[in-house]
């Protein structure tokens, strides 16, 4: 079927451009844990090895029991693939561009560097615990910030016992730093 008939946008990847463009400051490389390389490969092999050729199985079965236009199974199937295809690109673009940064290299550093887990307190006397990971690994409520967030750039290059000052929308805040880890390296 031709694109013509079918509402469906071309700048699908534009998006996905976008996206990489937004998370990732000008100039900047796009850090990652060897884990969360990791994750990433693993998903894409999925998405090749299992998860493509299973749609296009189904798709193939749907266009071979006749009229396409009425067709459930095809009209999803085919969707899906897209979505699929949309996502092996994206994740092909991200590992390419990653530069993957082992943080066990500084383990028993006191410094802050990415891949440390930092605790620290704010003026509230609040105490929180962050692990300072790639863009593409982020998750705030396991405690894992981007390295580009203010308060992971607030944290990089200082050390234990320093107080740093954070800008919040609320204010300015200050935070101080009380432990700071990195993973113990494993022997081969």
């Amino acid at each position: 079927m031709n694109k013509a008939f079918v509402k469906e946008s071309d700048n699908e990847d534009d998006e996905d451009a976008l996206a990489l463009a937004q998370a990732i400051p000008a100039g900047a490389k796009n850090y990652i844990t060897p884990a969360g390389y990791q994750r990433i490969k693993d998903e894409l092999l999925q998405l090749i090895d299992v998860d493509r050729p299973e749609v296009v199985r189904i798709v193939h079965w749907a266009a071979s029991n006749g009229d396409r236009s009425e067709n459930g199974d095809y009209i999803y199937g085919k969707r899906r693939l897209r979505e699929i295809d949309r996502r092996i690109r994206f994740l092909t673009k991200r590992m390419d561009s990653a530069f993957v940064v082992d943080p066990t290299v500084h383990y028993g550093n006191d410094q802050v560097f990415f891949g440390a887990t930092v605790g620290y307190i704010n003026k509230a006397g609040e105490e929180h615990l962050v692990t300072i990971v790639g863009v593409d690994e982020l998750d705030p409520l396991k405690g894992k910030i981007s390295w580009v967030s203010p308060v992971a750039r607030a944290l990089t290059k200082c050390r234990e016992g320093d107080v740093v000052p954070l800008q919040t929308p609320l204010g300015m805040d200050e935070l101080e730093i009380i432990s700071v880890a990195y993973p113990e390296p494993v022997a081969d």
